[in-house]
């Protein structure tokens, strides 16, 4: 079985086996993403894509925002069924991807935002990261912005049974090389469904034009 297989097998039994409020990433609100998601869109009609968006209420909140063009990837089929169901009828204004961030296939220039918590600290080998570098350059429009959230230098270092890597601000913008400006980075201490404390980082940055 191949890393890919491996890892949408991880997941598909976590959504399978927890309901969504019972997993330590839990958010009844991603309030820290949608300000600064605000904080760069352009209009309403901004395209946006929530990579490991799965069953995040992030959608929800996007949605009753009054965006328009919003996309949610995910590894867990099972995880953005969740989601679907928990939306009814507005998940028919989503565009909905299954898809391992590292190879599905993306469209060219297609978002003005690309939002990511907790997805990219998953990736500890250096070819994965760059296949998802890879991938930013691809699907996000010249100038368009990035979100990417990750477990701080004081996070865990395993998350969901899993190794992760974590990074501070300058850390993880090196990743994405110099190309990519960054405008702002933040920090959040997340609280986990029963009561622990997580510390994450945000960083915000310009895709190359």
């Amino acid at each position: 079985m191949g890393v890919e297989s491996q890892t949408k097998e991880h997941w598909e039994k976590v959504y399978q086996s927890k309901s969504a409020d019972q997993v330590s990433w839990f958010q009844e609100h991603a309030g820290k993403s949608l300000e600064m998601i605000r904080s760069v869109r352009g209009s309403l009609s901004d395209r946006i894509l929530d990579v490991g968006g799965g069953a995040s209420t992030l959608v929800d909140d996007l949605l009753a925002d009054g965006c328009k063009n919003v996309s949610v990837l995910d590894l867990s089929e099972a995880a953005l069924e969740v989601a679907k169901r928990r939306l009814g009828a507005s998940a028919d204004r989503v565009g909905w991807i299954a898809g391992d961030i590292r190879s599905v296939a993306l469209p060219e220039d297609a978002f003005d935002v690309w939002h990511d918590r907790a997805v990219f600290h998953f990736l500890t080998e250096q070819g994965d990261r760059d296949a998802y570098v890879g991938q930013v350059m691809r699907a996000v429009r010249p100038g368009g912005h990035v979100i990417v959230a990750t477990f701080a230098p004081d996070g865990p270092e395993k998350c969901s049974g899993l190794p992760v890597m974590r990074y501070g601000a300058g850390e993880l913008h090196g990743e994405f090389g110099p190309a990519f400006e960054l405008v702002g980075s933040s920090s959040e201490v997340h609280k986990t469904p029963w009561g622990s404390e997580q510390s994450f980082v945000y960083c915000l940055c310009v895709k190359p034009r």
